[in-house]
């Protein structure tokens, strides 16, 4: 069985063919990929929707449908988050307010056994 030589690469280092790195790296092509592969999608279920409603006006309206519903649905719990957080803080500051009047009893109370002895 025969080898074939090593070559020299632009390095200057030889190496057997099967031994060498690719030198493509993902870089931004995985980006891209996810890109056209999302687009991809996108153009199936546009095609799909066309042909359930029978037109592709009518499958695009039930997608706008979807994105509005899920628009309002984020606006909704943006919408909480503020009066959720306020109450939490409602919330914290009832009790630090009952642990300090504890602290505060505790406190009056040592000093009355320490007065007493």
């Amino acid at each position: 069985m025969r080898f074939p030589e090593p070559v020299r690469d632009s390095d200057g280092h030889s190496s057997p063919v099967w031994a060498r790195k690719k030198r493509r790296g993902a870089g931004a092509g995985g980006f891209v990929g996810l890109l056209v592969t999302l687009l991809a999608l996108f153009g199936v279920l546009t095609a799909v929707l066309g042909i359930k409603e029978r037109s592709l006006a009518e499958g695009g309206a039930l997608m706008d449908g979807w994105i509005t519903a899920g628009v309002n649905a984020a606006r909704e719990l943006a919408g909480q988050a503020p009066e959720a957080a306020e109450a939490a803080a409602e919330t914290a500051g009832d009790a630090a307010e009952k642990t300090g009047d504890a602290l505060e009893a505790g406190a009056a109370t040592t000093a009355e056994e320490l007065t007493k002895q």
